[in-house]
């Protein structure tokens, strides 16, 4: 599946959904299209690189372990922990060219994204399939919505590509990224 292509079933999908209300469609376009190209690989992930014509050299639906690798026929181990999906693409052409392949034409989409974590005072706390355009109030809704007692006015995200797993405050709108942590803290009043 071409990057455009898929592009375009997320925003099919979007819009089935009810998710692109109000929203102009060259937004959302524009906003799928840069979360994609800036779209920072991590453990977790699935992906699928293929090399057109050549199916023994092409990998699916490979998960990228724990240290961020992955493998590929002829090439051995890459580390693409913190890569996007076209550093990946000229990682794997820069490896196939030459040695193996004249000209290789390389695509990687991202299968699966890593889940995302939400705990706290929600009714399914735990971790969730990331969807592109993911918000804290979308993410509550995957997980049965708020209790009673949360308070809307304290929810924090740990992102999950922070190190130092550093805590902020956000608000319902706050984007949710594959690998993020929310909490929802309970209300006293």
């Amino acid at each position: 599946m071409t990057k455009r292509m898929f592009v375009s079933v997320v925003l099919f999908l979007w819009a089935l959904l009810g998710y692109a209300q109000n929203v102009g469609s060259t937004v959302v376009e524009s906003s799928v299209t840069q979360f994609l190209s800036a779209y920072k690989l991590g453990a977790g992930d699935v992906i699928s690189v293929r090399v057109l014509g050549e199916d023994d050299l092409s990998v699916e639906k490979i998960r990228l372990t724990d240290t961020g690798t992955i493998f590929m026929p002829n090439l051995g181990e890459l580390a693409v922990r913190g890569r996007t999906l076209g550093e990946v693409e000229r990682m794997v052409v820069e490896g196939l060219k030459g040695r193996i392949l004249v000209n290789p034409r390389v695509s990687v989409t991202v299968e699966e994204y890593r889940p995302f974590f939400i705990n706290g005072m929600v009714d399914k706390p735990g971790g969730y399939q990331f969807q592109p355009g993911l918000t804290v109030r979308k993410a509550a809704s995957l997980a049965g919505g708020f209790k009673d007692r949360a308070s809307l006015s304290k929810l924090f995200v740990i992102r999950g590509d922070d190190p130092q797993q550093r805590q902020f405050k956000v608000d319902l709108n706050a984007p949710v990224y594959p690998g993020d942590i929310v909490t929802v803290e309970e209300s006293f009043f």
